[in-house]
C-alpha cells in the first residue's frame, strides 16, 4: 500500500479517482448523478487508513475513537436535560452524531502540540450538513468554548472561525469578523463520500489540509495545552479514523498562560 497516494489529490483528480472508494458496481451510477446510492459508500473502506504517513506507520499514533465505545471522551450539550447518549453513538469504530441538541464532544486528555486527523462524512439523504473540530479548547464548557475551529460545513472545510478571541493571526484579505475563509478551491468529495481532515497544531502555527490539500494557515497561535472537540452543530455527521500524535515543541516556541 503506498501510504503517501492520497496526500497528493487534488479537486480536479477527486472525481476520477471516486470509484476506488465506493461499493465496486456503483461507480458508473454515482458518476451519472445517482445521488440516492451515494449513502454505501460511507460504509466502505478507507483506501489509505494510516493518512499519508507523515507521522509513522503507525507506532506514535494514538487513536482516539475506540470500536464501541466513548471512552476517553466528555460530551457537553446546550441543553443541559438531554441525553448525550441520544446524540452521540459509536458502532464499529463510527461514531454518529444527530447534531441535536448543540454541543460537542471533546477528549478527556488536553493537547498542545499535535497532528490531528479525523475522517468525516455527511448522509446525503439527509442533506449537506455543518459540524467542526475545535482546537485547544479551553475551559469552560459552554456553546460555544474558547477555542480555533477548523469548519467542516459542508463545502466549507478549511475555514477557521474564531471563537472566544483566541489568540491567534490569520490572512487579513480573507478574513471577516471571526470567520478566514480558506485559501484553495473547494477540496472536498461529494456527499456521501468520506473525506479527511489533517490538522497541524505545533507552537504558534496552525495549518489545516483537506483531502491532502493545504487550505489554511493561521500563526502566532497561543500556545496553550488544550482539549479537542467534535461539534454537534445542528446536522447528522460521522466521524472515524480519529487519531492524534503529539509533537515535540516548535524551536523558540513557550507556553503562554490561560
Amino acid at each position: 500500500m503506498n501510504l503517501n497516494a492520497f496526500a497528493t489529490i487534488r479537486p480536479s483528480t477527486i472525481v476520477a479517482g471516486m470509484t476506488r472508494l465506493m461499493i465496486p458496481g456503483i461507480g458508473a451510477a454515482l458518476l451519472l448523478g445517482a445521488t440516492a446510492v451515494f449513502v454505501p459508500a460511507c460504509a466502505t473502506s478507507y483506501p489509505n487508513c494510516y493518512g499519508d504517513g507523515s507521522g509513522g506507520y503507525p507506532y506514535d499514533w494514538k487513536v482516539l475513537l475506540n470500536r464501541d465505545n466513548l471512552d476517553g471522551w466528555k460530551p457537553f450539550l446546550g441543553d443541559s436535560k438531554a441525553d448525550p447518549a441520544a446524540t452521540w453513538t459509536v458502532k464499529d469504530s463510527v461514531l454518529f452524531c444527530t447534531g441535536n441538541p448543540t454541543g460537542y464532544l471533546a477528549t478527556v486528555g488536553e493537547y498542545t502540540n499535535f497532528e490531528l486527523e479525523v475522517e468525516w462524512c455527511f448522509d446525503p439523504s439527509k442533506g449537506a450538513g455543518n459540524s467542526g473540530v475545535l482546537l485547544r479548547v479551553q475551559k469552560k464548557d459552554e456553546v460555544w468554548p474558547r477555542s480555533l475551529e477548523a469548519q467542516l460545513e459542508s463545502r466549507h472545510a478549511g475555514d477557521i472561525w474564531n471563537i472566544g478571541e483566541f489568540p491567534a493571526k490569520v490572512d487579513p484579505a480573507r478574513t471577516e469578523g471571526r470567520h478566514t475563509i480558506r485559501m484553495g478551491e473547494c477540496a472536498e468529495a461529494p456527499l456521501g463520500i468520506w473525506n479527511r481532515y489533517r490538522i497541524v497544531m505545533n507552537g504558534g502555527r496552525l495549518e489545516l489540509y483537506v483531502n491532502g490539500e493545504l487550505q489554511n494557515v493561521a500563526t502566532d497561535v497561543a500556545i496553550l495545552p488544550g482539549r479537542i472537540a467534535l461539534q454537534s452543530e445542528g446536522s447528522y455527521i460521522m466521524f472515524r479514523n480519529v487519531r492524534v500524535r503529539e509533537l515535540a515543541p516548535a524551536k523558540g516556541a513557550t507556553e503562554v498562560s490561560k
